[in-house]
């Protein structure tokens, strides 16, 4: 499990930091499909990205974790800067990166991403064909979730004060005052609205899963790249690779996943609802977890031999 490090293929002035992961029995010499884990929104690759990415080695697969470019142990300033079409951008990056390794099949790379980073992998897939499945984990598309809210009852136009909110942000940066923030999950647990969202305030602000990397927290900049950001955008027509949906029951953010899987070009598209499980649940929760990989897993396993038996033909 070595952490590395590599240029951003789209801005080499960034240097990407990963982990990969190798299946049991692991030879140099071999071809092994992989597997790209995008964190979510205030994530880092040590978190619930590093467990996917983990438990998809344990079922055959070399696997990469990173850290978002802004974020974590990757460069880049300012510091958490969360511009969603950056994001999409690394993810392809990532893929620059694997396809110089020589024991990863170039004809079976697949990508997955959870909550935030589940959205910027369904995009990353409608712009890169190198990508050839797609896997998400209570997926969000993040623009939808920050001008429409956590349960789709806000228009989008009543989100433009939050544009200009992140104009001025931009204003006031390059005024040079300090870098204005925020909230990526609640900060304190009087904020939470919801039970939902007060595990997301315990997930990444308690002995749950904090890291000192992932404050919870972007740029208020970025407020002007996110809502207007459509991570499905022209999913109607170029995400046509096999798509496999994991999503809680009772997650609030569900209403995101139905909408890529309506939407999606893909004739191979599914959904796999984890009974009982909450937004949350799928980040650390075992059963739930172990739930889901082993409906990835074999997804990916078929759909990445299928890809690679259709360029070999």
């Amino acid at each position: 499990m070595p952490s590395i490090t590599f240029p951003n293929s789209n801005n080499a002035a960034i240097t990407i930091a990963a982990v990969i992961h190798y299946p049991e029995g692991f030879n140099e010499e071999g071809r092994y499909p992989a597997v790209i884990v995008s964190h979510p929104g205030g994530g880092v690759k040590e978190q619930t990205a590093g467990t996917y990415a983990r438990k998809l080695a344990e079922r055959g697969f070399v696997t990469i974790a990173y850290d978002a470019s802004y974020q974590g142990e990757s460069g880049g300033t300012p510091r958490q800067l969360e511009n969603p079409h950056i994001r999409t951008e690394d993810v392809s990056a990532v893929l620059d990166y694997l396809t110089t390794l020589p024991y990863v099949d170039g004809d079976r790379i697949g990508a997955m991403g959870i909550c935030a980073g589940a959205g910027y992998t369904a995009n990353a897939a409608i712009n890169d064909r190198r990508i050839k499945a797609v896997g998400t984990v209570s997926m969000v598309n993040i623009g939808q979730m920050f001008r429409n809210g956590w349960e789709n009852n806000v228009r989008d136009a009543d989100a433009i004060p939050y544009i200009q909110a992140g104009d001025d942000a931009r204003t006031s940066d390059a005024a040079g005052n300090p870098i204005a923030t925020i909230p990526l999950a609640p900060l304190n647990e009087a904020d939470a609205p919801n039970e939902e969202l007060r595990q997301a305030w315990e997930y990444y602000h308690t002995t749950r899963a904090q890291h000192p990397n992932a404050p919870g927290y972007a740029t208020a900049r970025s407020l002007a790249q996110i809502i207007p950001y459509d991570a499905f955008s022209k999913a109607e027509a170029f995400l046509t690779q096999p798509l496999k949906l994991v999503v809680g029951s009772v997650a609030g953010s569900k209403w995101m996943s139905d909408d890529l899987l309506a939407r999606a070009a893909s004739t191979d598209k599914t959904m796999h609802v984890v009974d009982g499980a909450n937004h949350m649940d799928l980040y650390d929760g075992d059963a739930f977890v172990a739930e889901s990989v082993s409906v990835l897993a074999p997804f990916f396993t078929t759909n990445l031999a299928r890809q690679a038996a259709d360029a070999a033909d």
